[in-house]
């Protein structure tokens, strides 16, 4: 199998390690599981499939913040990268009935390979000291059972992780700075403790190690196409440069020192304006 992609840079400033990650970035199927789901290609080509535009939005905030980028493009059908061991939805009803020693296969080829590498990566931050901001991009339906959904973008968080909270209000709060019109809401379409990769990494970690968020952007935006899906993309991107400036150049500006224990992640040691970014060649795994 192709190993998960792993591209960006070092992702470190200071005392703040940065990791975008995509578990739903396509569609594809392995050739051996592809008459599974023969007659099944509007399925695979909807949100049930994979979350439309979640790579491209992935790989700029990468690209911004010249941080590692892990992702998938296998459907999320097959088998849910985004769903914890055990839980019932990481198969889908076409795999689910698959024998046990089938699911394993899956498991052992895709699901855990991709968690594993995300999990080495987090751990190794976290030994040399550093405080992990994990991004995980993701999109939404418009319409869901027959409802019509009221945001253009989501922001999924543990509101009891201040520093998780600390960092959605000031990306929030950037991004309506940049257009009014966006309705911006937390928790939703689904609440930030409910299952999923960031949920899972939240037991094994502090608020103070790892602040972990989930980004959902509203499918229809995607679908749309176009300079106003160019001109969101470049919005969030730059909303969340601002929201994590202020901390990085002062870190930055500090030697690099870590805060002190009294201050929470996301907040500025100085208001400082200009992104202290480390230029580093892209790379796949």
């Amino acid at each position: 199998m192709p190993p998960p992609q792993h591209g960006g840079g070092p992702g470190q400033t200071g005392g703040t390690f940065f990791l975008i990650t995509c578990e739903h970035g396509g569609k594809r199927l392995p050739q051996a599981y592809a008459p599974l789901f023969a007659g099944r290609e509007a399925l695979l080509s909807s949100h049930r499939g994979y979350d439309a535009g979640a790579l491209t939005l992935a790989r700029e905030l990468s690209d911004a913040l010249h941080a590692p980028l892990v992702s998938a493009t296998i459907s999320r059908l097959l088998v849910d990268l985004n769903r914890s061991p055990g839980h019932r939805g990481r198969f889908s009803e076409i795999t689910r009935p698959l024998g046990r020693r089938e699911r394993a296969e899956i498991d052992a080829a895709y699901y855990l390979p991709y968690r594993r590498r995300v999990e080495r990566i987090i751990a190794q931050a976290v030994e040399r000291g550093s405080r992990v901001v994990h991004i995980s991009s993701h999109s939404f339906t418009p319409v869901m059972d027959g409802r019509v959904r009221t945001a253009d973008v989501g922001f999924l968080y543990d509101p009891h992780r201040p520093p998780e909270a600390d960092l959605s209000r000031h990306w929030m709060a950037a991004l309506a700075q940049r257009d009014a019109g966006l309705r911006l809401r937390r928790n939703y379409p689904y609440t930030g403790r409910a299952d999923g990769f960031c949920a899972w990494l939240r037991r094994r970690y502090a608020p103070e190690v790892y602040v972990g968020l989930e980004l959902e952007v509203n499918q229809r935006h995607v679908t749309a196409g176009g300079p106003a899906w160019r001109q969101l993309r470049g919005d969030i991107v730059a909303a969340l440069l601002h929201a994590v400036d202020g901390r990085k150049a002062g870190l930055a500006a500090a030697g690099s020192a870590e805060p002190g224990p009294e201050r929470k992640a996301g907040q500025s040691s100085k208001g400082a304006t200009g992104v202290h970014r480390q230029a580093a060649p892209s790379s796949t795994a």
